[in-house]
């Protein structure tokens, strides 16, 4: 038998009697609850989708969403709480139809220069850098797919640390980002500075 003796960060005394078998974290809950919720959404589309409700598809689609949940449950529903990500919800419906609008306003500039007979001088290609003040991976990737669907930007390279390359199709096109859209998505992800 070997005795660990504890140094630095993990010096705290030990209770001998404790073996920690039954004792789940705050985290460990979280990710629980969310990969539930992800297996009742997977296995709700599959209903739905297979439109069969005999016993062997319902089988079918029991193991097919266990299978997806076990191996990427915690892809689908970011890792935070119950009332954080009903607000977020709620919160994304009122941005999409402001990112509509906006989706509309950037098809009628790129119709405008398509059309327009001096197109070629309209077209000025670029990539735009710049840092985004977001921090949650989702806001990230929210951010980058709002660009990506404006007529006239793509996104181009997004890290995990905020660094944005777009590719804009003219100058009017790239000049309002990061702008008003980040902070829209700041705000549904509580990232309101």
């Amino acid at each position: 038998m070997t005795l660990r003796v504890p140094t630095g960060s993990d010096a705290t005394p030990a209770d001998p009697f404790d073996s920690g078998v039954g004792v789940v974290s705050r985290k460990e809950s979280r990710s629980l609850s969310t990969r539930i919720i992800t297996f009742f959404i997977l296995f709700s589309l599959w209903i739905v989708l297979s439109g069969k409700m005999d016993a062997f598809h319902l089988c079918l689609g029991v193991i097919s969403s266990l299978i997806v949940t076990l191996f990427s449950g915690d892809l689908l529903l970011p890792d935070i709480g119950a009332g954080d990500l009903a607000r977020s919800f709620f919160r994304f419906l009122v941005y999409i139809p402001w990112l509509l609008w906006e989706i509309f306003k950037a098809n009628l500039h790129i119709l405008y220069v398509v059309l327009h007979p001096r197109m070629m001088d309209l077209i000025d290609p670029r990539i735009i850098r710049f840092d985004s003040r977001l921090n949650k991976e989702l806001a990230l990737v929210t951010f980058a797919n709002s660009i990506t669907l404006t007529p006239g930007t793509i996104t181009v390279y997004v890290s995990v640390d905020g660094h944005f390359r777009v590719h804009a199709i003219d100058e009017m096109s790239g000049e309002p980002l990061p702008g008003e859209m980040e902070a829209r998505v700041a705000k549904i992800f509580g990232e309101s500075q």
